[in-house]
């Protein structure tokens, strides 16, 4: 059998383990005409919406290539924390349409353990690929005075609640570390800054840690990538290259860095 039959006989199967298509979609998130075409065959779920169905049902992508006798004995056994995975899944990247209206390239500030008393200025960008939006950050750092030169990727994905952006990144090193970013916009008219709180690890400080205060400002779909990779870097607050808008949001008297202590 085909991999393509086999995939949509053993939806079917799936399926009729549930009450009715409409509580499926209704549960997983999907559009019910969209989920018609996944099971007439006129369609094929993009990976994302995929891991989505399979983590529904307990199973994974690879299980609905198996042939409809395995696939069955598979239902019987299904792997409850895929189901919960599923719905974790079914988090990302919710409003999809509010989540849009952001799409593009960022210049990102935040205050850092690193440098204490300084503001690190990145670059972002948000992009839909497959029904999810993709998260890619560059963090280029040169630090004359102690000698560093840092240059660090992220990939992530972004989700978007209640007028609130979710981000989960991971770095490409070989000792990768994850960081979490939750933005709000300025105000419903305001697209430009992005505001709101980033989590992670230090990197000079023993990998303590830390959350501090971030704002991401929109630069545009297709900015000029050499200037904005230029801006990256370490800046004191008195820096002409800091927006006052940037300036003001992260030298607040609340606007702390908040750590965990090394020691007991």
């Amino acid at each position: 059998m085909a991999g393509r039959d086999a995939f949509i006989e053993n939806l079917r199967l799936a399926c009729a383990t549930r009450r009715s298509i409409s509580e499926i979609c209704r549960d997983i998130g999907l559009n019910r005409q969209q989920f018609n075409r996944y099971i007439s065959g006129e369609a094929r779920p993009s990976a994302h919406n995929l891991a989505r169905i399979a983590g529904f049902f307990g199973l994974t992508a690879q299980d609905f290539e198996l042939s409809a006798d395995a696939f069955r004995l598979r239902m019987q056994r299904p792997d409850r924390r895929l189901a919960d995975d599923g719905h974790l899944l079914d988090g990302l990247p919710g409003d999809m349409q509010a989540l849009r209206r952001h799409l593009g390239y960022f210049q990102t500030y935040h205050l850092s353990l690193s440098w204490p008393g300084l503001v690190v200025c990145s670059c972002a960008r948000l992009q839909e690929e497959n029904g999810s939006v993709h998260v890619k950050s560059i963090e280029r750092i040169r630090d004359v005075e102690n000698e560093i030169r840092q240059y660090s990727k992220y990939v992530g994905l972004a989700a978007f609640w209640r007028n609130r952006i979710f981000i989960t990144e991971r770095s490409i090193t070989r000792q990768p570390m994850m960081s979490q970013t939750i933005l709000m916009p300025f105000d419903v008219h305001q697209r430009v800054y992005l505001r709101g709180t980033t989590m992670g690890v230090s990197w000079r400080k023993e990998n303590l840690p830390y959350a501090s205060r971030v704002i991401w400002r929109h630069i545009g779909q297709d900015p000029d990538k050499r200037q904005m990779l230029a801006r990256c870097g370490v800046l004191s607050f008195g820096a002409r290259q800091l927006p006052a808008t940037v300036r003001d949001f992260l030298q607040t008297p609340s606007a702390e860095v908040l750590t965990v202590p090394g020691g007991y």
